[in-house]
Formats: C-alpha cells, structure tokens, sequence
C-alpha cells in the first residue's frame, strides 16, 4: 500500500513539473500561438486555427491580443461555416470587448451568420427574423457603415422570403377552395409585406378570389380600392383582364 501512495506522489510530481516546463505565460508565447493560429487561418486550416485562438484567449483574453484572438477565432466558425459558435463568439467580443476595432465587424458578421442560417422559405423563419431585426440594429448604430446599403439589400431579401410564406399558404387554401382564408392570408400579406415583390401578385389572387366567389362587386371594389398602389403595370393589366372576364362570362350567362 505504502508503495501504491509513492507511486502516486511521484506521478503529480512529475506531473506538475512537467507542466511548469510546457506552459509559458509570457507575451513572447501569446504572440507566438497567436501568429500560428493566423498561419493556419490564412492556409484555411480552421480546426487547428481555433485551438491557437483558444489558447491565447485562456491565458491573454485581458491582452492587447485578446481581442483579435476573439474576433479571429469567430472567424474561424464563420469561414467553417458554423455559424451557430460564430455568432456566440462574435456577440462575446461585442459583449465583453466594447472598445474594440472588430466590434462593428464582429456585428456585421452576427447579421451574415443569420442570414446564412436563414432556410427555405417552407421551413420555420426564426432565423429569418433574427437576421431582419439584426441587420436593422447594424443600421441603426452605424448608419454611415460601408454595410449599410448591402443591409438594407439583404433586408428586402428576407423580406421578401417571409412574404413567400404568407403567399403560398394563400395559394395552398385556394386549391383546398378555403376562399376566405385565402383572401385573409393575402391581405396580412399586404399589411406586413406591402413592399415585397409579391404584394402586386397577392392583390391579383385577391381578385381571383372574389370572382371565383362569384363576387364580380367585391372584385371590383378592391380594385379601385388599389389600383394606384400596383407596381407592376403587367400584374395591374392582368388584374383588369380578370375583372374584364368576369364580367363578360356573367353578361353570357344573364343572356342565355
């Protein structure tokens, strides 16, 4: 037993011994795993770049490395496209390193990871909305950012995503001839997406509606109701056609 107990001794021993040896506290060593990491960031390697990154930020986070170690190791998830631990790291150097040169950059980048995590315009759009209502604090805060006008771009795109939804629900309660609901879903489409590429589309299914409906008034109510707000003068003359039609089929029928 006694033997067990001073075998044991020696291990932490040596184990201690050997530790003081391999881990060098000083700037000279930060500096050092800092450049290897961006050696290996330049080459693309990643992996290896992030363990650099990691360990100059456990033992220089308080350094004058310690922000470029986070905002390179955030860069190291963005570029291997894991967006998720990019975002966390960007949003730990914009938290914890507030008079950092990289924190505009780093805010940029949490819109990009977003919009990159943004899926099909069928899937769930939580990621969607984060990068709307991200991409609108960016511009709000730095309203003279060379960003500003690809956030405003990127905006429009996602708008226009969440738009698709709301117009393909509308769509789908067509075929079902859910008539009502179809036209509810248009109009929110309306309401919230009114600038989206898919707000003429939406007024001309509305119309649709109301004239397989057999409501040729309604159709035409609306129309005038919207007339000025189409944007799109081949959708605005597709619409009239519609209205045109129906009128004319409905004139056939009296007649016979």
């Amino acid at each position: 037993m006694n033997r067990f107990f001073l075998f044991i001794a020696g291990a932490v021993i040596v184990f201690f011994g050997c530790s003081s040896t391999k881990v060098d506290l000083s700037g000279k060593d930060l500096e050092k795993r800092f450049n290897k990491g961006m050696g290996y960031f330049e080459k693309k390697k990643y992996y290896r770049a992030q363990e650099e990154f990691e360990y100059v930020l456990l033992r220089g986070k308080h350094t004058e490395l310690g922000d470029d170690a986070q905002f390179y190791l955030a860069e190291s998830y963005f570029l291997n496209k894991e967006y998720i631990l990019a975002i966390s790291e960007y949003e730990r150097l914009v938290r914890q390193m507030t008079y950092s040169p990289f924190v505009e950059e780093a805010r940029w980048r949490i819109c990009q990871s977003y919009f990159k995590k943004s899926p099909k315009y069928y899937h769930d759009q939580d990621y969607t909305v984060k990068a709307i209502d991200k991409l609108q604090e960016f511009i709000e805060d730095y309203p003279n950012s060379d960003y500003r006008e690809t956030s405003v771009e990127t905006i429009g795109t996602l708008r226009d995503k969440l738009a698709k939804k709301v117009y393909e629900s509308g769509i789908l309660y067509i075929k079902l001839e859910e008539y009502k609901s179809a036209i509810s879903y248009f109009e929110d489409l309306l309401l919230t997406y009114y600038d989206t590429l898919l707000a003429d589309q939406a007024r001309v299914k509305i119309i649709e509606v109301y004239i397989k409906e057999n409501s040729l008034e309604d159709a035409q109510k609306f129309l005038d109701q919207n007339e000025s707000k189409f944007q799109d003068k081949k959708l605005l003359k597709t619409a009239k056609s519609l209205i045109a039609d129906g009128q004319s089929k409905k004139r056939s029928k009296g007649g016979s």
